[in-house]
């Protein structure tokens, strides 16, 4: 019997949700990786499973409350305590804001913090019926401010961190730890590389966030002692200017 974890939002192996899954697998979790596109995260799963790993590949809109309660449907079916839930859904592309269509800016909302919502109704009250589990959330620098072209992503992302804050002080004394992590620059990935190519030269190897070692920041987060909780962490590279 293994305990489990859960991660929303990933993608083909390259990015952060499929790194912290093969983290967490590397840690012996059985993982639920999921994401919208089947294929990059059955790609992701293939890959634990070949190094050692368990996992199960599911496909999930984070939008859909009935994708989540399907995912968690299995999740409950599996043995073993829910050890942690990753939320990482999310997307950012510029678009000036006289461009940005209502439907366009609800749509961020409804991934980065709606879904959010509807991975936590799932998970925390088992959590708290555990007297323990982590739940992760990946923020941005958008998560703190709001900068031209990026208004639907900065402001679903500042509605995330606050539901996040909520949920860590209501559930925090039921023994389960609530973090949100700001992503502060480029995550040299896939998508990244696909929507900021040519940037993503410019700034060279050190100007990048690693997806492995954003998940070992993800892993030690889970890892705290409850002495020394960590509620926000904020991972940037050393030449980001902030």
């Amino acid at each position: 019997m293994k305990n489990k974890v859960v991660v929303l939002g990933a993608g083909p192996p390259e990015g952060i949700g499929a790194a912290v899954a093969n983290r967490f697998a590397r840690e012996g979790l059985h993982v639920f990786i999921s994401g919208r596109a089947i294929e990059k995260v059955e790609e992701s799963a293939e890959k634990i499973v070949a190094e050692g790993g368990s996992a199960q590949a599911m496909r999930v809109d984070v939008t859909s409350q009935e994708d989540i309660e399907t995912l968690f449907d299995s999740v409950w079916a599996h043995e073993g305590d829910l050890k942690a839930v990753i939320f990482n859904a999310g997307g950012n592309t510029p678009d000036a804001f006289e461009d940005l269509s209502p439907d366009a800016f609800e749509q961020v909302w409804r991934v980065c913090c709606y879904g959010a919502f509807l991975a936590a109704k799932q998970a925390l009250p088992i959590m708290r019926t555990q007297g323990s589990g982590t739940m992760l959330f990946t923020g941005a620098s958008a998560s703190l401010r709001g900068k031209p072209n990026f208004a639907q992503f900065a402001s679903a992302k500042a509605a995330l961190r606050n539901l996040v804050q909520a949920l860590a002080r209501e559930y925090g004394p039921n023994g389960v730890h609530i973090a949100h992590i700001v992503i502060d620059g480029l995550v040299d990935g896939e998508r990244a590389a696909s929507l900021f190519g040519e940037h993503l030269d410019k700034l060279g190897p050190d100007g990048t966030l690693k997806p492995d070692d954003i998940a070992s920041a993800y892993w030690m987060l889970h890892r705290q002692p409850r002495s020394t909780w960590t509620h926000e962490l904020d991972l940037r590279p050393f030449s980001e200017a902030w």
